[in-house]
């Protein structure tokens, strides 16, 4: 067992190591991920001064989103995505089994799930690191639209939140990525889930906003806990019973696609044919 954890530990030291060496961009990156926050600020300030000068009953709010509301929870889906998204993860993994490159985690006693877990939490460990600054700033520069830190446990179950939703979006990702093993083009397919991805997990706009029947389809899927759930809880859209069951359904979730993605891995081992050296 001690063994098991200094190998896991020697990995995601090297992969922070490599990390560290090339991530300098992680600034530059930062800041240009905010940039459409801006073409936010002003489509829902527009809106809602129109309202305003129509003398709508929605005025001062829609859905039970503020103008600062709306620009608050803009700014916390940076945060949620940037935990939850896993680029290049589930086509990563179909082209290594499309390639044959798979093979080396057959022969070498390396588990591919937890080496690629390893690699994104190294990932984000040094993401973060570097742009911490540049969210500090961001978010100081925008403190006037937040109406204040939420209480303790507010905070503490919105930072749970971001862990499962890190969890949820990697083994999510490597569920799809092992559909590689069934189907050697998988691009058609990943396109598609990433303009879902978009839409439902409330990157676009809050899904308390959505009209019936999709306001319940939206709480069928995972995708809401993605970006939505942890930018509610931080705001306190989502609160006691609500939010304590929210948090035991996306734990849920973190479960489900983790044993669907080992199970997919291991049945789809059986049926790979590798060629070649």
């Amino acid at each position: 067992m001690l063994a098991r954890v200094l190998t896991w530990w020697t990995i995601l030291r090297i992969c922070i190591e490599e990390r560290l060496v090339y991530r300098g961009d992680f600034w530059l990156g930062t800041l240009m991920r905010f940039l459409p926050i801006v073409t936010q600020i002003f489509l829902w300030g527009a809106v809602f001064t129109g309202m305003q000068a129509a003398g709508g009953s929605g005025a001062r709010a829609i859905a039970g989103y503020s103008y600062h509301d709306f620009v608050a929870y803009y700014l916390l889906t940076t945060i949620s995505r940037a935990f939850s998204s896993m680029p290049g993860l589930a086509g990563g993994i179909a082209l290594q089994i499309r390639n044959g490159e798979i093979k080396k985690y057959l022969i070498q006693p390396v588990d591919l799930l937890g080496f690629l877990l390893l690699m994104r939490m190294a990932h984000k460990i040094v993401y973060y690191l570097i742009a911490l600054v540049p969210f500090a700033i961001v978010f100081t520069l925008c403190r006037g639209y937040f109406p204040g830190w939420p209480p303790a446990d507010v905070l503490l179950a919105f930072v749970v939140s971001l862990l499962f939703s890190f969890l949820l979006g990697f083994f999510l990702e490597a569920t799809l990525g092992m559909i590689g093993f069934w189907f050697l083009e998988v691009s058609s397919l990943l396109f598609v889930y990433m303009l879902f991805n978009f839409f439902f997990s409330g990157h676009m706009f809050p899904l308390d906003m959505l009209p019936a029947p999709w306001n319940k389809i939206v709480q069928l899927v995972p995708l809401q806990y993605l970006a939505y759930f942890p930018s509610a809880v931080f705001l306190q859209k989502i609160e006691g019973r609500e939010l304590w069951m929210g948090l035991c359904i996306q734990a849920a979730w973190v479960l489900f696609f983790m044993a669907t993605s080992r199970v997919a891995y291991q049945r789809g081992v059986k049926r790979y044919s590798g060629f070649g050296g």
